[in-house]
């Protein structure tokens, strides 16, 4: 008798028998493997034995002493597929006071390089940043896209026609403040407002460099021009309703010969969020040099307090080259730094490979910092 009688290979079996000649010893055979049992004196037996771990289908199991054998089936059994392992879960949206978002070469729309940059952060990005011209729709699709990611997009809205160059007349402030563009601003403005989600707009960014044809002393625009257009852009888009917009003023970290932030800054009633662009270009160009994130960060975040005291502060683009210091030093001191700003909602990572290259894993260490201090602040 087999107890049990049925199981997969491996199996431990109890095998009894009675009948046999008295005190004897005797053997219980499984294929090729034998088991010795001793016989009772009444004849009887029982002993362990397992079941070899190749056998297949109907196993026949003999026990036997000199005169006596008798057998019985073991009937062997697959055995049960193992469980899948469970899906990795992918990373999910941080919900530390300083908030990591990112721009990519893809945009909003590459799905892929967003979930590379959520790997390599081991967080999903909570803002991503949609550039657009004067020339483009309301990036809906794309926001939409951001949206479903759990994160909120972070519409740059540039007043020109890309590629046309500093000086295009046709974008001066002064034409924008003056309403040529009202049509295209209430469509978006109409559009935002029916999509109905939070969005931040940061309108006309980097104002105070000479750069972009909306910064004031090129394209023919004057002092005060950049206020009238912002204020002008604003109203017209709050007017169709989209009280869904967070309006983020960005200008560049100041440097010398910048424009004063003071008479480009549109005023409390027209601004929900201040912010600041500024790379450590590091000796990558000619002219630039290493720079900590504190001496980067620091003059121009204490200039945005003083002008917009009590308003959260954005950086909306920033980078490290990896040339002329550690960049993973950087990473980890520009986290540690920026969550330490109670003010300091979060920061926007520029991940491309453009002028050098920004990119988060531009090495493994940089990747390796900028992950160990995202999970620092978050701890």
């Amino acid at each position: 008798m087999l107890n049990p009688a049925s199981g997969p290979a491996g199996s431990a079996v109890t095998v009894t028998g009675t009948g046999f000649k008295v005190s004897t010893t005797g053997t219980v055979i499984v294929g090729s493997t034998t088991f010795a049992f001793q016989t009772t004196s009444t004849g009887a037996f029982s002993t362990g034995i397992t079941i070899p771990a190749a056998s297949t289908g109907n196993l026949t199991i003999t026990a036997k002493t000199s005169s006596i054998k008798a057998s019985a089936i073991f009937v062997v059994q697959a055995a049960p597929a193992p469980a899948p392992a469970p899906a990795p879960q992918p990373p999910t949206v941080s919900t530390a006071p300083l908030r990591f978002g990112v721009a990519t070469a893809g945009g909003a729309l590459a799905g892929t390089e967003l979930d590379e940059v959520a790997t390599l952060a081991g967080e999903s990005p909570s803002m991503v940043m949609i550039y657009k011209d004067f020339l483009q729709s309301p990036p809906i699709t794309e926001m939409d896209a951001v949206r479903s990611r759990g994160a909120t997009p972070l519409v740059t809205w540039e007043p020109w026609a890309w590629g046309g160059g500093v000086e295009q007349p046709a974008y001066s402030l002064d034409r924008v403040a003056a309403g040529d563009f009202d049509a295209n601003i209430t469509q978006w403005g109409q559009s935002l407002a029916a999509w109905g989600k939070p969005v931040m707009l940061r309108f006309a960014h980097e104002m105070n460099g000479n750069w972009y044809p909306w910064a004031e002393g090129v394209n023919g625009n004057q002092p005060g021009d950049y206020v009238a257009a912002w204020r002008h852009v604003h109203d017209v888009v709050a007017a169709t309703g989209a009280a869904n917009v967070q309006w983020v003023w960005s200008p560049n970290v100041p440097y010398w010969g910048s424009t004063d932030l003071a008479g480009l800054y549109p005023g409390a009633g027209y601004v929900d969020i201040v912010a600041l662009d500024g790379y450590n270009w590091g000796t990558s160009q000619t002219w630039s040099s290493w720079v900590s994130p504190v001496d980067l960060l620091g003059p121009g975040i204490s200039q945005l307090r003083t002008l917009a005291p009590g308003k959260p502060v954005l950086i909306a683009e920033t980078a490290s080259s990896e040339l002329g210091g550690s960049k993973a030093a950087w990473n980890t001191d520009l986290v540690s730094y920026l969550a330490a700003q109670p003010d300091v909602m979060g920061f926007v990572w520029f991940h491309l490979q453009k002028e050098t290259d920004w990119r988060i894993n531009s090495s493994d260490s940089s990747a390796s910092a900028f992950k160990s201090a995202l999970l620092a602040r978050r701890s």
